[in-house]
């Protein structure tokens, strides 16, 4: 972060974080750690993946298939409230809800903490916290899956313990501490017994302690004069009771130096925060603000600027063993908004947006994980509620389950069938990005498949299949109840799913499934001249609100183009016009900026990246809030700005390049570079006033069509040539 000529990887504050929302974040996609405190009481909040509480949902989805045909032959008759009644009686059920496992608490003898100051670097993901007679630093290790803590100092006085105490922590835990002295210095432990249930979470500790004296002080630890203490923290979700003298014997055996962990862990992260940088040519002046200061210039470029790193290093760092929660990988609360679930209908998607372009497909993997596991429970689903072969995904899940139980009669979302194919289409992309073909995404888009198969039954007076029901997350028609026919995302993943499973498996079944799609009927423009969001006639559009399901055939999928549908992207446009904002959801507005991005309107991306950026919506960490004025702790804004701001400038399709399709004028130079193309390319892209330039890496030889703002050519690229483009006008 010193060299003042080129964009911060990494953010400072000069002063301690009160708020636990403003503590500095690492991650390595299992673990998470969360720093805050006042430098006399550090805390590092420890969270992990597999949390979550037990809340005694009933996770199985509802036995319906018997009764659809009734409600397909009612619905279709005119019976706009039909589906209000297709439940199995059920109170909505949330899934389990993320949380905390517990702090580490390091207490110091008070006193003044001259030259304080906190900063992460994002190049390595290392918290860091100092002031005149010590220096702590944390990661969390992608090479050990450990956190790890180092504090030095000369005549270090510490007290140091594992503290269950967070916000909303319930009353009914049953709490456990372990402390015991070891050769390297002590070993802690927590326990936290779900109320009424055998499950449970432990984190143990290893202190290794240099110089000095170390005493027990249950259920912590105070240490004496040490020169350095050496603290390695892992957290497991199991049941029966956990074998802590193993895990710290696990602990022990990683014990080396801390720049040896740290060189482990980095070679890993580093190589993947690296590939792709943002540079919008900002004040140097400004690049060295705090971001606290740096959020107060909303429409500074250091600002976007060290956003785009924050949000690929968070994206990153909360993306492994799942990608990340509504909360990313960290939560200091254990009423977490919204269960901290995996938002499945919007949500998960829009974080993860840039992975492919952005190059992470660490974060594809996590998201991979997480569908490949749940595929059993997303063909309960179909049986269940549908009577058919093939896989249904939920629209929430807390990653043990992908059974569909959290609906209601205003959130049908057991209706909502698009959900395999909006969940699958990552992969796709990253399968055209890699010019390979997994064969589990192949094996999941021919589930997603047979499942329309067996439901497109029924069809309309031309002969057209119907989609029926159908439901447009998270949104109703005007004149109608939630659960209804054609809404235009179902009708974009039906034909979307049974295309690409068709690509994937030639044969019969690609002839079958072809056919399908081709029966489908068409977009609808309403009588306002905008892109329907149900394509069923009488149907009226419910404009204002925050999701913006109808236009999935714009973004992400390639079915709606200015280049291809020109009709149908003016109507989209229209759409995207009219569309309200609702509650000033986050996710909302970046979702409105995607699709304006892929529009080429550059000055409604403008608009809708300024609703977030003059929102208030960043806390000092760069995580996000869902709502204006830093309301409910929530990843979406901050994981997915940086995909608004490659959309802007890169666009790709396995046979197109767009280059700088909806560049805001407030952004006149700038460099994007590593970015990935869907045709196996690198791009490096560098624009001013004065032109802008190109160099395509290709990784395989293929012919693309470039669309500028000067027209259209056609570019041979040979695997392994780089080839220069000038383009004087953009």
């Amino acid at each position: 972060m010193t060299d003042d000529s080129a964009p911060a990887h990494g953010t400072w504050e000069p002063h301690p974080a009160a708020r636990w929302e403003d503590g500095f974040l690492s991650g390595n996609g299992h673990h998470g750690a969360l720093v805050f405190g006042d430098p006399n009481d550090e805390r590092v909040v420890v969270t992990h993946h597999t949390l979550v509480r037990p809340n005694g949902r009933d996770p199985r989805p509802p036995q319906l298939a018997a009764d659809l045909p009734a409600l397909q032959d009612r619905l279709l008759a005119g019976d706009t409230t039909a589906a209000e009644s297709f439940t199995d009686g059920r109170p909505l059920q949330w899934v389990q809800p993320f949380h905390p496992a517990f702090q580490i608490r390091l207490r110091r003898p008070p006193g003044d903490c001259p030259g304080y100051r906190r900063d992460v670097d994002f190049t390595t993901g290392v918290v860091r916290a100092a002031c005149t007679g010590w220096n702590s630093r944390l990661f969390v290790s992608r090479a050990d899956d450990v956190i790890v803590r180092q504090v030095t100092g000369p005549g270090l006085t510490l007290d140091i313990d594992l503290d269950h105490r967070l916000p909303g922590a319930p009353a009914g835990l049953g709490v456990g501490h372990g402390a015991v002295l070891t050769p390297e210095g002590a070993l802690l432990s927590l326990r936290a017994r779900y109320p009424d249930s055998d499950l449970a979470c432990t984190g143990v500790t290893l202190l290794a302690v240099t110089g000095g004296t170390t005493t027990l002080t249950p259920p912590g630890v105070h240490v004496e004069g040490a020169r350095s203490v050496l603290l390695l923290t892992r957290v497991h979700r199991h049941t029966g009771e956990l074998d802590v003298v193993a895990e710290g014997r696990a602990l022990r055996d990683l014990l080396t130096g801390y720049d040896e962990l740290l060189g482990r862990h980095a070679a890993l992260h580093r190589t993947a925060y690296e590939r792709v940088t943002l540079d919008l040519a900002a004040d140097p002046a400004e690049r060295a603000l705090p971001g606290s200061e740096l959020l107060k210039r909303p429409r500074s470029a250091a600002l976007l600027e060290r956003l785009f790193a924050a949000g690929r290093y968070h994206l990153l760092s909360a993306s492994g063993l799942f990608p990340p929660r509504l909360t990313g990988l960290w939560t200091g609360d254990w009423n977490t908004a919204w269960s901290g679930a995996f938002t499945n209908d919007a949500n998960l998607n829009l974080q993860t947006a840039s992975a492919a372009a952005a190059a992470l497909p660490e974060v594809t993997e996590a998201h991979a994980n997480l569908i490949h596991r749940q595929l059993p429970d997303w063909r309960d689903n179909a049986r269940a509620v549908f009577g058919t072969r093939g896989a249904v995904a939920p629209a929430h899940t807390d990653g043990e389950s992908g059974h569909s139980y959290h609906f209601s009669r205003e959130y049908p979302l057991h209706l909502w069938t698009a959900g395999a194919d909006w969940l699958l289409k990552p992969l796709v992309d990253h399968d055209e990005t890699h010019g390979t073909r997994d064969p589990r995404t192949a094996a999941a888009l021919a589930e997603a498949a047979l499942f329309y198969e067996d439901f497109l039954t029924r069809t309309d007076e031309d002969g057209r299949l119907v989609v029926v029901p159908s439901y447009s997350p998270e949104n109703r028609p005007a004149n109608a109840s939630w659960g209804t026919l054609n809404a235009a995302m179902d009708l974009s993943a039906a034909r979307h799913a049974l295309r690409t499973a068709a690509a994937c498996h030639p044969g019969p079944d690609a002839d079958r499934w072809q056919a399908l799609a081709d029966r489908l009927p068409p977009h609808r423009i309403n009588e306002d001249g905008a892109l329907a969001e149900w394509a069923w006639p009488g149907l009226e559009d419910s404009y204002d609100h925050r999701h913006l399901s109808h236009l999935y055939g714009v973004w992400p999928l390639d079915e709606i183009t200015p280049y291809d549908t020109p009709e149908l992207a003016a109507a989209a446009h229209r759409a995207l016009e009219l569309r309200g904002a609702e509650n000033d959801s986050a996710h909302g507005h970046l979702h409105h900026a995607l699709i304006a991005a892929r529009l080429r309107d550059g000055d409604r991306v403008a608009h809708a990246l300024g609703q977030v950026l003059d929102g208030d919506f960043f806390h000092a960490s760069l995580m996000s809030a869902h709502y204006p004025n830093r309301n409910v702790y929530n990843a979406d804004a901050a994981h997915t700005l940086p995909a608004v701001l490659i959309e802007m400038l890169v666009q790709s399709t396995p046979d197109r390049l767009v280059l700088l399709p909806a560049l805001p004028t407030a952004y006149p130079s700038g460099a994007l570079r590593g970015v990935r193309t869907r045709f196996g390319a690198e791009i490096d892209l560098t624009w001013s006033p004065d032109g802008a330039a190109a160099v395509i890496r290709p990784g395989r030889t293929h012919r693309v069509e470039l669309r500028t703002s000067s027209g259209t050519e056609s570019l041979h690229l040979a695997a392994g040539e780089d080839h220069a483009l000038t383009l004087r006008e953009w």
